[in-house]
């Protein structure tokens, strides 16, 4: 027993995942801290398309665009200070001129519609319950965009409202693609600029909203991940946060993040990423000398181990990595002979 600590049991999904099945990871930034990381380690992950999104609303307009797959055009964008934005995009998108905004979202659409569509899987990080609807239009806005306050009207979503706004597009999605499995969680962030209380308000709609979604369609069908428990129980401790004691230190995501490949990989694919790992901490080597004989025999082990593992696994793409220690060696075979240390790394 731990006595510092209140450890969340993470029940275990009815199904499990590997580098062959694709995934779409939609929703808040805890969303891209994990599906970087699974990028990284050649799992077929497609992030935020739309950018990051933090209400059901946003997150359930993103997947319905994505089905229809229809472009955006020039009149869904607005300039403000220069840039021209998406009320439906994140920041991320925008640009000084609309053709490069439009461009930008557009190629996102298109890859994000083809990866809804063949995806084994759908990751949905909630952030918040609290939306901000635009008094002119009425539309919901994924991001505000520094756009005045006096232009919004914010309200928070009911649990009612959130089941069936997300109950919605799921729907659509599995009339769709039938196969898709999908993991709900609550960011471990905690939105401050709202309140202490309303942070707390606004956590407890989203998390009896995934509760109701996840018994109403069954765990063969739609799971949960307590990304925001094992925050808020076992890594409770300012510590775990960063210096706006708001989001979760690198630590805590490393953490939370584990857990969740842990729940979701099989042993396999687990094992298969920690063998990826090695080669992606080789990257990131620098020796103090790099015309040491051990720095050569260094690089000469990790491109035949990245080499052995792209033989092993053709479907997963290590040409640069490959390329890189490639390069490194014909980089120490411009040291003359007599200039090479024989020491140590």
């Amino acid at each position: 027993m731990n006595r510092f600590t209140t450890p969340v049991e993470v029940v275990p999904f009815p199904w499990t995942s590997d580098h062959s099945v694709k995934q779409l990871f939609i929703g808040s930034c805890f969303t891209e801290n994990v599906g970087d990381h699974l990028k990284e380690l050649k799992f077929p992950v497609t992030i935020n398309p739309f950018g990051i999104l933090y209400n059901p609303v946003s997150v359930a307009g993103c997947l319905h665009r994505l089905l229809t797959g229809k472009p955006f055009s020039q009149e869904e964008l607005f300039e403000y200070n220069g840039l021209w934005h998406s009320y439906s995009h994140h920041g991320r998108f925008s640009s000084p001129t609309a053709v490069n905004t439009l461009t930008a979202i557009n190629t996102a659409l298109a890859s994000g519609s083809d990866a809804l569509r063949e995806a084994g899987f759908l990751l949905i990080t909630l952030g918040t319950a609290w939306v901000y609807e635009l008094r002119a239009t009425g539309q919901t806005v994924a991001n505000c965009h520094k756009v005045p306050a006096r232009e919004f009207h914010r309200y928070r979503l009911s649990v009612a409202e959130t089941v069936s706004t997300l109950k919605d597009a799921l729907d659509a999605i599995w009339s769709l693609n039938p196969g898709l499995r999908v993991i709900l969680t609550i960011s471990p962030v905690r939105h401050y600029q709202d309140g202490a209380i309303e942070n707390q308000l606004s956590k407890a709609v989203l998390l009896l909203a995934a509760d109701a979604l996840v018994s109403g369609y069954g765990r063969d069908k739609c799971a949960y991940f307590p990304a925001y428990e094992i925050m808020m129980d076992e890594l409770r401790d300012y510590r775990f946060y960063q210096p706006d004691m708001v989001h979760p230190s690198p630590v805590a995501v490393d953490y939370i993040r584990e857990k969740f490949c842990e729940a979701f990989f099989t042993p396999e694919a687990l094992a298969l990423a920690q063998e990826i790992t090695g080669v992606r901490k080789a990257l990131s080597h620098r020796p103090l000398n790099p015309s040491t004989d051990a720095f050569q025999r260094f690089l000469l082990q990790f491109l035949e181990k990245t080499r052995l593992l792209s033989k092993n696994h053709p479907g997963l793409d290590f040409s640069s990595e490959i390329d890189y220690f490639s390069k490194q060696l014909a980089a120490f075979n411009t040291f003359p002979p007599e200039n090479r240390e024989r020491s140590r790394l």
